[in-house]
């Protein structure tokens, strides 16, 4: 779409003006943020397109629109899928043929499950190989209580961090600001980054990690401008 404003400000309810008509989601509503700080970073993303308006470009604007149009009319059908994560969550899944590996998985990941273990009151099976072993139900259901408290602009962020890390531990550790998100993507491809240091890095491989990390940085940030 080609660029149709000059100027971008925000309303005084939070709103993104766009010479001074408001701006609508893809469903037709109202983006209104539900705080200044984000309203800023969205409002920049508008005023940083040239004359093709961009949305890859738009992380902030993207979450958003997520959050008023798919988290706030159905919030337990988004919960859902991502609750579903703490089933086969990364951290509980370990090497078994390379103790390598294996050890270094538990120097990074025993620690986060250590957190989680204390901050939401659950245990976690760990398991070697990757054959599935279901979690106890309390942890199940408490990691989705844990996800049904959260607001619906975090929950929209959650989505990328949960999906791009296979974690919703790692996930709520950096919505939680017990992790740091660049910390967190790392621990998330521990894996894969060993398998680099082992055979050289892939080129294809690095380009689409590169992609993810921004959009987990992305969605990180989003998550910051809430406070």
């Amino acid at each position: 779409m080609k660029r149709f404003y000059t100027s971008v400000t925000v309303g005084d309810d939070r709103s993104i003006l766009l010479d001074g008509r408001p701006v609508k989601t893809p469903a037709r509503k109202l983006l209104q943020l539900p705080t200044v700080a984000l309203a800023d970073a969205v409002a920049a993303e508008w005023v940083a397109q040239g004359d093709d308006i961009d949305p890859r470009i738009m992380p902030m604007t993207g979450l958003a629109n997520a959050a008023i149009d798919r988290v706030i009319p159905g919030i337990e059908d988004f919960v859902t899928p991502l609750a579903s994560y703490a089933e086969t969550d990364l951290l509980c899944y370990r090497a078994d043929s390379q103790p390598d590996l294996a050890e270094r998985q538990a120097e990074r990941w025993n620690p986060i499950l250590d957190w989680a273990a204390e901050r939401y009151a659950v245990t976690f099976n760990i398991v070697h190989g990757i054959m599935h072993q279901s979690q106890p139900d309390d942890t199940v259901e408490a990691l989705a209580t844990a996800l049904r408290a959260l607001d619906p602009f975090r929950l929209a962020a959650l989505n990328p961090l949960v999906t791009i890390s296979g974690s919703l531990v790692i996930a709520l550790a950096v919505v939680d600001h017990a992790m740091l998100p660049d910390i967190a993507f790392e621990t998330a491809h521990l894996d894969e980054l060993w398998q680099a240091e082992l055979w050289g890095e892939d080129y294809f491989a690095l380009q689409a990690r590169e992609i993810r990390h921004a959009d987990f940085l992305a969605a990180a940030r989003f998550v910051d401008l809430l406070d």
